[in-house]
């Protein structure tokens, strides 16, 4: 019996069907969100060209075995892969998200947007080299925006953490409904491969927390949005959906999953979320500790040289930060050192300095950092959490202040919104195309990285830019 022989109810899930007319509507008309997803797709590139050095996100890349590809289409950039599309996210997208330094979004849930890249590359390369060559850019950009707003406006009220669920749950529907477009599925289509992707559950947070932290977080992104772009393959076959994946009574996921809550959309679905996007500029560390270290780079010069005098540190922070990267004993893996605050923090006490090499066990051998470490205490303050869930101010405050064993003390040092943020985007951009430009530089030949810093420079030469062409520049060849 075919697929298209199955029904199911008539009735379907209201999130599903807003979720699809938004992928499926309008037009984006905001120049911010525009803009600013340039940057954003310049920013997610130079990561995963960073994510290069390390081998132990590049002995994960290439065909799923050796020798499956033969060139069918879906490049991989900073390398000489051409792969299915499949297989492509999950290259792209554990590239983008290798080193915790992507773009990030902040509220009842946390994430990374630009993690949806994976699938948005893989799906237009795909696309323009099997019979629409005329795609240019554009549709990566408009996908994108389209990509982060689900994904974030989602995150505002619906705490899946809360539940034990991991964030790229949203990752794999966000890419599901922007991957399902730009494969050429239907508007049916579209709905269900959504309904495909809640059905398909979410992985559990353990790989986030100890004691079982692990580079699994570094690969689940790419995982993620990889699924979804099965997914919507498979519905594009004409593989039927299910209407009520969300609320079916007992076995939806609301029931199974979700403790029996709704899950809903905090706002209309525009252009919200890229034109508030954080941007990770100055530091590999988990967003919630980025103005930490911001702090405690700002405390270095007082303390680096009195650091066995040191008799307490006090850290205050925002719940979030609390819950998710306050860690005590044993730091296993470079996995688990970048998301505990007080190791973000001894870092750049001791060195002046939080870079992604200072993660590996070269540098966590030092005595110096858990002795640091042993003498930290971390606090909630509560008026850092109502501004951090203040959906206008958007903040992600922490402080610092270092006590001395002679009675003296630094002053408290307080940073309420990081360089990456929209209130200091002026400040940042500048410093993200540095990084950027740091980043190509160390991959490519000088020729090579020249043309790729010139490719962003022109938002109106870079919609109208042919996808072949753009991904053309990134082929390094083997």
């Amino acid at each position: 019996m075919s697929a298209s022989t199955y029904s199911v109810s008539a009735q379907t899930d209201a999130l599903l069907t807003e979720i699809i007319d938004y992928v499926y509507g309008p037009p984006i008309t905001s120049e911010l969100a525009w803009d600013t997803a340039r940057w954003c797709l310049m920013d997610s590139l130079g990561c995963a060209m960073m994510a290069l050095k390390f081998p132990a996100c590049t002995k994960l890349l290439g065909p799923v075995v050796p020798g499956a590809s033969l060139n069918p289409g879906a490049r991989v950039p900073g390398t000489s892969f051409s792969l299915e599309p499949v297989m492509a996210a999950f290259n792209i997208g554990a590239m983008v998200r290798w080193l915790d330094y992507n773009d990030t979004w902040l509220a009842a849930e946390w994430g990374h947007p630009s993690d949806n890249l994976g699938a948005i590359l893989a799906c237009a390369d795909y696309q323009a080299s099997h019979g629409q060559a005329e795609l240019t850019v554009e549709a990566i950009l408009d996908a994108m925006i389209r990509a982060h707003e689900i994904q974030g406006i989602l995150a505002i009220n619906n705490g899946f953490n809360r539940v034990g669920l991991d964030h790229v749950l949203l990752v794999r529907i966000a890419s599901t409904a922007v991957a399902a477009k730009l494969l050429g599925c239907t508007r049916q289509q579209a709905l269900n491969a959504l309904s495909l992707a809640w059905i398909d559950g979410g992985a559990l947070r353990t790989y986030r927390h100890a004691p079982s932290t692990g580079s699994r977080k570094s690969w689940a992104a790419g995982d993620a949005t990889s699924r979804a772009v099965r997914l919507a393959l498979i519905a594009k076959t004409g593989e039927m959906g299910y209407p009520l994946a969300l609320s079916s009574p007992k076995w939806g996921f609301q029931d199974v999953l979700f403790r029996g809550q709704p899950v809903t959309l905090a706002r209309p679905l525009e252009s919200y979320v890229m034109e508030h996007v954080l941007f990770k500029i100055s530091f590999p560390a988990e967003f919630h500790a980025q103005t930490a270290v911001e702090a405690a780079l700002a405390l270095h010069p007082q303390v680096a040289a009195r650091l066995q005098e040191i008799e307490r540190i006090e850290i205050e922070t925002q719940e979030p930060g609390v819950r998710i990267i306050d860690k005590r004993g044993p730091l296993n893996n470079p996995a688990d050192r970048d998301h505990c605050l007080q190791y973000m923090i001894a870092v750049p006490l001791i060195f002046g300095r939080l870079v992604a090499e200072d993660y590996e066990d070269s540098v966590a051998n030092d005595p110096r950092i858990d002795a640091l470490r042993a003498k930290m205490s971390v606090r909630e303050n509560e008026a850092f959490s109502r501004d951090y869930y203040d959906l206008e101010l958007r903040s992600i405050p922490n402080s610092i202040q270092v006590f001395f064993n002679d009675g003296t003390a630094t002053e408290r040092v307080e940073v309420h919104f990081p360089v990456g943020h929209r209130r200091r985007r002026a400040e940042g951009l500048p410093l993200m195309q540095q990084k950027y430009e740091a980043a190509i530089e160390r991959h490519f030949s000088a020729a090579q990285a020249a043309t790729l810093s010139r490719q962003f420079n022109d938002l109106a030469a870079l919609r109208k830019m042919n996808v072949r062409q753009f991904l053309d520049q990134w082929v390094v060849q083997s």
